[in-house]
């Protein structure tokens, strides 16, 4: 779940302003609080693209989790012996450091397999995200549009906030209108932050179009 909320907050990170600045009536002064990474995780899109991924990639996934078990079963003996030999008397930075660098190598070895395992799974997920987060402003304005606010905090930003004053779930359900589904299966040439960049690509000729002319 770490890693799915670490590549929510990255997803997320797309449209960062629609959180900083600007629900019915329930909103006090029209100020609400949203988390926009839990409003993109609880969406339809997400939910069922998750899915979609643990079965295509569920070998894959196995087969991580089985070496995962098994390197932590290998490491923990050397951890151990490590931690023995830093208690004894004499021992020394020097005296620890074969071990230390042992443990390392191991663990960087097994990250690196790991990465390799998950790296399909981590890249549908990637792209997945990325189709709905790139639509997380327009929902976002559609949600304080509906509810007149005119300030937006994260929660975290808050020192108090009424259940009523949470629009994550409005900007949930705006997601679903905007994005009912996503597709799991990345372009070869895919890369993660591609959508963004080219959406922002695209509004910069229209935004210099809008700007007045110097005289």
């Amino acid at each position: 779940m770490t890693k799915i909320k670490t590549m929510l907050l990255a997803a997320a990170l797309v449209a960062p302003a629609a959180i900083a600045a600007g629900s019915a009536s329930a909103q006090v002064s029209g100020i609400a609080v949203a988390n926009p990474e839990q409003a993109v995780a609880n969406s339809r899109a997400w939910t069922t693209a998750r899915g979609q991924i643990q079965t295509q990639y569920k070998t894959q996934i196995d087969q991580a989790t089985a070496r995962r078990t098994a390197i932590e079963n290998e490491l923990r003996p050397l951890v151990t012996a490590y931690q023995t030999a830093a208690r004894a008397p004499g021992a020394s930075e020097a005296s620890l450091r074969p071990q230390a660098q042992a443990i390392q190598t191991k663990q960087q070895a097994a990250q690196q397999e790991l990465g390799r395992l998950t790296q399909p799974a981590q890249r549908a997920e990637a792209y997945a995200l990325e189709q709905i987060s790139t639509k997380l402003n327009d929902a976002v304005q559609a949600a304080v549009r509906a509810r007149n606010v005119t300030l937006l905090l994260r929660p975290e930003a808050a020192l108090f906030a009424q259940p009523a004053a949470d629009v994550t779930p409005a900007i949930t359900a705006e997601l679903d209108k905007l994005v009912p589904s996503v597709g799991i299966t990345p372009p070869a040439n895919w890369q993660p932050g591609q959508q963004g960049q080219q959406g922002q690509a695209a509004a910069a000729p229209a935004q210099q179009r809008q700007q007045p002319q110097g005289r």
